[in-house]
């Protein structure tokens, strides 16, 4: 399932920054996801799990302030219950985060509308991919795809035609994600993939608006 223009999603991880200090890699990631979102970027998520539950908030609320007025969503990987506190978009669960059917139904008691509210999914093989869509996900990621040292735990990379093969078994969006590189987009997008989602291709650029024109051109 493909769309006309491709969904770009940055993925932070203050982690992989070369700026010393934990106070100045978060501040870092807020002013990367400020860039990103007047670069053009769809959605931001803030992959940052380990940082304190009040530190994370005020992240969350930064983006999401950045965000206002823009098309952007700021969504929040694995904690949902600081991405509605926040008043994110959505959460972007992993394998070991809760299910699909558990946040949509927290969501539903927080919001009143569950479907207002993006609900994500990692996933690492085609059964996955298929769970996500039966349990109600919105979308998927699906990677990785080429090799890249954040995915480097989760086996070898899956490659084109393994996510040419997510992308005609299930209806919803799959995004591809793991070593997503200006020279290796388009492969991904000619296999069917909804959108791209990538660290370093967002926060390792020194011109965004470049990044994500190349991204997106016809």
């Amino acid at each position: 399932m493909a769309s006309a223009r491709p969904l770009l999603c940055y993925v932070t991880d203050r982690r992989s920054l070369p700026t010393p200090g934990e106070m100045t890699r978060r501040e870092e990631v807020v002013r990367i996801a400020r860039a990103a979102i007047a670069a053009g970027v769809d959605w931001v998520q803030i992959r940052e799990k380990d940082v304190p539950t009040q530190a994370l908030l005020e992240m969350v609320r930064q983006a999401v302030a950045a965000a206002t007025g823009s098309s952007a969503k700021i969504l929040v990987n694995d904690r949902v219950d600081v991405a509605l506190a926040a008043g994110a978009a959505g959460a972007h669960l992993g394998g070991e985060s809760m299910p699909v059917a558990a946040a949509r139904k927290l969501c539903a008691e927080v919001l009143g509308d569950a479907k207002a509210f993006l609900i994500g999914r990692s996933c690492h093989s085609l059964e996955e991919a298929q769970q996500a869509e039966r349990d109600g996900a919105d979308y998927v990621f699906f990677g990785p795809v080429f090799a890249t040292p954040s995915k480097a735990q989760y086996g070898a990379p899956q490659g084109v035609d393994r996510l040419a093969e997510v992308c005609r078994a299930v209806r919803i969006p799959v995004i591809a994600i793991g070593g997503i590189s200006l020279d290796n987009a388009a492969e991904c997008l000619r296999a069917g993939a909804w959108g791209l989602a990538a660290i370093r291709l967002f926060q390792e650029s020194a011109d965004l608006a470049a990044v994500v024109r190349q991204l997106t051109q016809p």
